[in-house]
């Protein structure tokens, strides 16, 4: 349990200061070789786990301090063996021996003592920080104040079953590559594997619990890849044509990217601003055996990557707050600020403006994000419909517009499909 809390508490620590919780993890991993795979899962679970549920466990800290902590790698420590001593089943005694032990491995061994006592008199008075939800909305939801004014504000009578999804853990969904297989028959070979799933409908298949993707049948030859319902209708709504000449505009890491390959032979390119994000699109085609042009550049920048030739479909899954994904970044709703919502609808109307010019008269563009906030879905369209008199806002499943709030099933998705021309689509 010493390198499991050791990294751990480095993890949430550097989140915690400001960094991405994967980045962090990669990186930890990376620097230590010698983790067993699992100390490499514990270490994962307690920092999701921390982060799930960070506004809770601050405020119990916060009530048991006397005084500000004076060593900034206490925090992190404290909060996970807190975390531990709640939502796992560790010895207790275990948790905080072996977290006092921590103190002294990181150079903070003046500290044994205030950590030995806060944990000890954490496990005395549990029932009473049970209730610190009562007043305090923060540590009820585990949720920013803001995100939570949000939520109400828009989502009246949803807002409190929404967090609770986010802070839950998140299901592990399957897209049977339909050049491959189909659903029901990849159904039969989980069954004999003793996976136990069921079928969501066309594509999509999700698991009872999560497995290594090493234990899906014939994951390596590209037969399924792991994606969540909601992300899959993608790839559907874009009404997909053989023959077609496709972007996806910010395609990373490539899902819905082979998604759109493996429903049409369509003609593809792959764009993403960020090169090294690039190389999971490759990894992706290529365990699929799929092909695709994949180019690095900014789609608000067409004149820097476009070679002048329209296309007949776009898929514009744009930068968001990825507010609707939390349960599965934990780290996003500490790290974003309320401000960041406008910084990204401003990005995205950029974003939208520049594809515009690039979709055939008939054509059709869809609007993807991971966020529930209307700022960046709905007001966006909005706004753009305003500023395009050659816009049309196409049905989707008899609304205008697909918001999709986070469930037991799927994240949390905007969807808006754009179609172009007084002609009307094709």
């Amino acid at each position: 349990m010493l390198a499991i809390q050791r990294g751990a508490m480095q993890v949430v620590g550097e989140v915690l200061a400001g960094r991405n919780l994967n980045e962090v993890l990669a990186q930890h991993f990376r620097q230590q070789t010698r983790l067993e795979t699992s100390d490499r899962a514990a270490i994962q679970d307690i920092s999701y786990g921390t982060l799930r549920h960070l506004g809770w466990l601050r405020a119990v800290l916060n009530k048991l301090l006397l005084k500000p902590l004076t060593d900034p790698q206490l925090e992190p420590l404290l909060l996970i063996a807190l975390y531990q001593l709640e939502y796992t089943r560790a010895a207790p005694y275990a948790i905080v021996d072996h977290a006092v032990t921590v103190t002294t491995k990181v150079g903070a061994g003046g500290a044994k003592g205030l950590v030995n006592a806060i944990l000890r008199n954490f496990q005395r008075r549990r029932e009473e920080f049970l209730k610190l939800g009562e007043k305090n909305e923060v540590a009820q939801y585990s949720h920013p104040q803001w995100w939570i004014n949000l939520l109400k504000r828009h989502y009246p009578d949803q807002w409190q079953a929404m967090m609770a999804v986010a802070n839950s853990h998140p299901p592990m969904t399957l897209r049977v590559n339909l050049l491959l297989t189909d659903a029901p028959i990849y159904l039969r070979l989980l069954a004999e594997a003793g996976i136990a799933a069921s079928w969501l409908g066309e594509e999509a298949i999700q698991l009872l619990e999560p497995v290594p993707v090493a234990r899906l049948p014939h994951f390596a030859e590209g037969w399924v890849s792991v994606q969540d319902e909601g992300a899959q209708l993608a790839a559907r709504l874009l009404d997909l044509q053989d023959g077609q000449r496709v972007l996806d505009a910010c395609a990373a890491p490539g899902g819905k990217t082979c998604h759109i390959l493996e429903r049409a032979k369509v003609g593809m390119l792959a764009l993403d601003h960020d090169e090294g994000r690039l190389a999971r699109v490759h990894e992706n085609l290529g365990r699929l055996n799929l092909n695709a042009q994949v180019r690095q550049g900014d789609a608000a920048k067409p004149d820097t990557w476009w070679d002048g030739k329209l296309f007949d479909r776009i898929l514009a899954d744009v930068p968001c707050s990825a507010s609707g994904v939390v349960r599965r970044h934990p780290d996003i709703k500490w790290l974003r600020r309320e401000s960041d919502i406008a910084q990204f609808a401003t990005q995205q109307a950029e974003i939208l403006d520049a594809l515009w010019p690039l979709l055939a008269e008939g054509g059709k563009l869809l609007y993807a994000t991971c966020s529930v906030f209307p700022q960046e879905n709905s007001e966006q369209i909005d706004a753009f419909l305003a500023r395009h008199s050659d816009a049309v806002l196409l049905p989707l499943a008899g609304n205008a517009q697909q918001q999709l709030t986070p469930n037991a099933r799927h994240d949390g998705f905007y969807y808006a499909l754009l179609a172009k021309g007084a002609k009307g689509p094709q």
